[in-house]
């Protein structure tokens, strides 16, 4: 069973709870790492914990949604090892996926609607790495990373 975890910060607590559950229903176990209540809350931290757990391996990858999906997304992406793509529609979640193997999913509350959120994910979710001449470029970017330490 896939592992994924998820994340946000005080502006997305309907929508995590409402794309937690539509995960749970197709079979995923879904781990949150964000906030239940509506008290101002750093997406950071979320954004953060989701990008550990995900390089950590202690789940296989990640969601993380705030009021945009970007200050999140911005947070998640710190974490080495961690290729996030924030999306307001299901084509560029799946590209993500398909051609940057991206590993952290990130969208906006504020941005998309419930409906676009659940598509966004079946997209991504649905798509796997093509690897061939994408590797070179994912394996670029680790190497930027490490030049970084």
């Amino acid at each position: 069973m896939m592992r994924i975890g998820i994340g946000n910060d005080h502006a997305a607590v309907e929508m995590k709870n409402e794309i937690k559950a539509y995960l749970e229903g197709k079979g995923y176990e879904v781990i949150n790492y964000g906030t239940d209540t509506k008290e101002s809350f750093n997406y950071a931290l979320s954004g953060e914990a989701v990008g550990n757990a995900v390089v950590n391996k202690d789940v296989d990858l990640g969601i993380c949604i705030c009021g945009t999906g970007i200050g999140i997304g911005i947070a998640a992406c710190k974490v080495n090892g961690v290729r996030t793509c924030t999306c307001s529609e299901p084509v560029s979640a799946h590209l993500s996926r398909l051609h940057n193997d991206s590993n952290v999913l990130c969208f906006g509350a504020r941005i998309v609607g419930m409906e676009t959120a659940k598509a966004i994910c079946d997209a991504w979710l649905d798509t796997t790495f093509e690897g061939g001449r994408h590797q070179a470029r994912i394996d670029y970017i680790t190497s930027i990373e490490g030049k970084q330490k």
